[in-house]
């Protein structure tokens, strides 16, 4: 009787284990997903970029981040991600550059013609009018070239 009670003990804290160990994480910062590139690369490509500063202690930030890895992939070949951790002094003239004054705060950078659009905070968690947006510019950009 033993026997079956210490199987059935530690049959319990395995699975656990795995559930534990492969279930999806929730809440995870903005920086744990792995988005975009950097600045540097995307300044230098000939594509504009979406730019979204964030920090991981942001709750929006945190609620949004999933849909910032959405956006990565809509837009996979047409747009550049660059997330900004606005915690990183490493890129402190950026900050005072751009000046975000919420977070989070995005932008469509085109570094070919040295433009950038702020993106209005209240479409942020509408997905389709960000699109819109999105897909406004790169409409407006293929009739500039």
């Amino acid at each position: 009787m033993r026997k079956i009670i210490l199987i059935a003990v530690i049959l319990v804290f395995v699975t656990s284990a795995f559930v534990w160990a492969f279930s999806p994480k929730q809440n995870l910062k903005p920086s744990e997903y792995g988005i975009g590139t950097t600045y540097e690369l995307a300044m230098a490509d000939k594509k504009p970029f979406i730019m979204i500063f964030y920090s991981d202690w942001c709750s929006s930030c945190i609620k949004l981040a999933k849909k910032d890895k959405l956006i990565e992939e809509i837009y996979k070949g047409k747009y550049n991600v660059v997330m900004m951790n606005t915690d990183d002094t490493k890129y402190m003239n950026v900050f005072n550059d751009y000046l975000p004054a919420v977070l989070p705060t995005i932008y469509i950078v085109d570094p070919t013609i040295d433009n950038r659009i702020l993106i209005n905070n209240v479409i942020y968690g509408d997905l389709t009018r960000l699109r819109m947006e999105f897909d406004r510019y790169l409409r407006i950009r293929s009739m500039i070239k």
